[in-house]
């Protein structure tokens, strides 16, 4: 059997029959659209971060969308942000017509090089977007100072970084707004599509609101400013309402599989393998275990061999892709970005990953790295 990096059966076996009565108490409810699950998970996930609001939505692209609509973005403004993520957040700033302006990330983490953030700051630029990556945060207390002085907003892309920390704070506190996903492999995952927009701010609450359900407020049949068909499903925000009370109990035990594979392989350091590494101040949840090694080709070939099939997070920065050629990018304006690209790989990651099969990959990784 091929080991893979992400199976959510094992976990659905532990916690079916809290999943099977989700699904039946939203049937039997009466209401199958923003209704008491939608409203009861958008209370629980907003108090599980001491914040004010929350506004369920149908995926974490849609999340990122709308709350740059909802803080003001469009046509013209420009979004810094990073090519080192998943193209749904490009994707996002895209689809609200405006621009993405990319910076470089760290060589230590991974994220945002917040000091190079100014260097491209424009009188059209609008919003400073951090992506918490693989699972910890962006260092925000520069980036935050920064925002303040520019008079910039902060908009949070929080999609892999549910309960992650940074000097105590939870992801999604630090900004004007945050998005997070809940995509079924994301350490707070549905069983399906999902999203939801954290802020502090009663108006963008508000205006979130109106944005996913048509432009509509409180009179299905008045639109006062178009918006979009963008709701959280019942199903599924029921689903999340029993995770989310399971959500420190997932990074706990994303925390422990990272501590194993920092056992077993930490002596591969000598043989080019770069584990990932915890930034100053911050709690890293693991959402993913990114290494990096310069062979990671042959290392993933040789590898599937003894049937593990991993993935790379991610092989194409977006700058690099032919759908935002237009923005003007080349080989080299992100040369962090791109040599990342060329070498970094991740390891199965998931709460309910067995010993066994963690040792198989560590076993296997071992004995193809020392081979080389």
């Amino acid at each position: 059997m091929t080991t893979r990096v992400w199976d959510y059966l094992p976990e659905y076996q532990t916690e079916r029959d809290d999943i099977l009565d989700a699904v039946r108490t939203v049937f039997e409810s009466g209401q199958l659209v923003l209704g008491d699950s939608v409203r009861g998970f958008e209370a629980e996930f907003a108090a599980y971060h001491g914040t004010g609001h929350c506004v369920g939505v149908d995926n974490g692209t849609n999340a990122v969308a709308l709350a740059l609509q909802a803080v003001g973005v469009g046509p013209g403004d420009e979004v810094v942000t990073v090519s080192n993520t998943a193209a749904p957040t490009v994707v996002a700033i895209d689809s609200v017509g405006a621009t993405p302006v990319f910076v470089d990330v760290r060589e230590s983490d991974y994220l945002m090089d917040v000091d190079q953030v100014e260097s491209v700051l424009t009188d059209r630029t609008k919003v400073l977007l951090p992506v918490h990556l693989y699972g910890q945060c962006v260092d925000m207390a520069p980036l935050r100072a920064l925002a303040d002085a520019r008079g910039l907003t902060v908009v949070e892309d929080c999609a892999q970084a549910h309960g992650a920390r940074h000097h105590g704070r939870l992801a999604g506190t630090m900004g004007t707004a945050a998005a997070f996903s809940f995509y079924p492999t994301k350490v707070l995952g549905c069983y399906g599509d999902g999203g939801a927009v954290l802020t502090g701010d009663a108006r963008v609450d508000a205006r979130l609101r109106r944005l996913r359900y048509y432009g509509m407020a409180e009179t299905y049949y008045v639109v006062q400013t178009p918006g979009h068909n963008s709701r959280l499903d019942e199903v599924q925000a029921e689903i999340l309402r029993r995770k989310l009370c399971r959500l420190d109990a997932y990074v706990a035990a994303r925390r422990a599989v990272a501590a194993r594979y920092a056992d077993g392989l930490a002596d591969l350091a000598g043989h080019g393998l770069v584990l990932p590494a915890t930034s100053p101040g911050n709690t890293h949840v693991h959402y993913v275990y990114v290494v990096c090694h310069p062979r990671r080709d042959t290392i993933l070939e040789r590898l599937r061999e003894r049937d593990i099939a991993l993935n790379i997070s991610y092989p194409w920065p977006v700058h690099t892709m032919t759908g935002f050629a237009h923005l003007g990018y080349g080989p080299g304006d992100l040369p962090v970005t791109e040599r990342l690209a060329t070498g970094i790989f991740s390891l199965p990651m998931y709460p309910a990953l067995a010993p066994d099969l963690q040792d198989k990959v560590i076993d296997a990784l071992r004995a193809v790295i020392l081979s080389l």
